[in-house]
């Protein structure tokens, strides 16, 4: 037998399966491009259970902005300002819109791919690596929650709901929400076993969805239960997002960006370490 009928009998080296994985330029912003432009053309087939996201925030005003509105008033916000309750909620149900868009498809959609349509043991097969498909992921996540954001801050502004012009940011705003909760559900989806997993997922989003001042202000909490509230993620990007609307901007909402670019950026890093050593095993 001859020498290359030898190696190509070889099992692969250890060394080699590393290089597929983590070859010597482990992240792309090209590769992972290509990961989300997949997506998209995934969604243009499903558009209907994409679009239907758009609706949750609006229902959401309609029913609890303007019923439960009609019968509270307007509402006092911790800086002092006074807003009419659907001026006061819908902010906080942009914020929520982000977070949710991105959630869905980080944890539901990834984990479908991870455990069952094995679409990342495909994606390997080409010059995309793990960390290439981290970054395509929450990419993609991200950008659908902003897609929800978008078609919401423009609701708000027929319903005249804006008050400020710094409400432009509220977008980029929204964004740098995505990115948060997508990063942060990318590695929660790691440590998933099964579907009954989810429900710790939902145990988690949806306390933060009812109490991070989304439908009444911190000064209506206990001070203990104050200190939790603002350790929250959405309370933070609800500040910012309620902040730019009503114009109320300040240097604190530096403090907030932060807080969430910072929580993106530890949830991807432990992603995409986390999603390598799966893809390994």
């Amino acid at each position: 037998m001859s020498a290359e009928t030898l190696e190509l009998a070889s099992p692969p080296q250890p060394g080699s399966l590393l290089l597929r994985v983590f070859p010597l330029y482990p992240l792309s912003a090209r590769r992972a491009g290509y990961l989300v432009q997949r997506n998209f053309l995934v969604a243009k087939r499903t558009w209907v259970l994409f679009v239907s996201g758009f609706f949750e925030p609006f229902f959401y005003l309609l029913s609890i902005g303007v019923g439960i509105g009609g019968l509270v008033g307007d509402v006092v916000t911790d800086t002092g300002t006074s807003l009419t309750y659907q001026q006061f909620v819908a902010p906080a149900l942009l914020a929520s819109s982000a977070m949710n868009g991105a959630i869905y498809d980080a944890v539901h959609n990834l984990y479908f791919k991870l455990r069952y349509s094995k679409l990342y043991d495909a994606v390997l097969a080409t010059p995309l690596s793990a960390p290439d498909a981290a970054v395509g992921e929450t990419t993609w996540a991200l950008l659908r929650g902003a897609s929800y954001s978008a078609a919401f801050l423009v609701i708000m502004a027929i319903l005249g709901l804006v008050e400020s012009w710094w409400a432009v940011l509220a977008l980029p705003a929204a964004i740098l929400i995505g990115f948060a909760f997508a990063a942060a559900g990318l590695a929660a989806t790691t440590f998933l076993r099964s579907w009954q997993d989810f429900e710790f997922v939902q145990l988690a989003v949806l306390p933060m969805f009812l109490f991070s001042t989304t439908f009444y202000p911190l000064s209506t909490y206990p001070e203990p239960l104050q200190w939790v509230v603002r350790c929250t993620p959405l309370y933070h990007g609800i500040e910012l997002i309620r902040n730019l609307v009503t114009g109320e901007v300040g240097w604190s909402l530096l403090g907030n960006a932060v807080y969430l670019l910072v929580m993106g950026l530890i949830g991807l890093a432990i992603g995409a370490r986390r999603l390598s050593g799966l893809l390994l095993k």
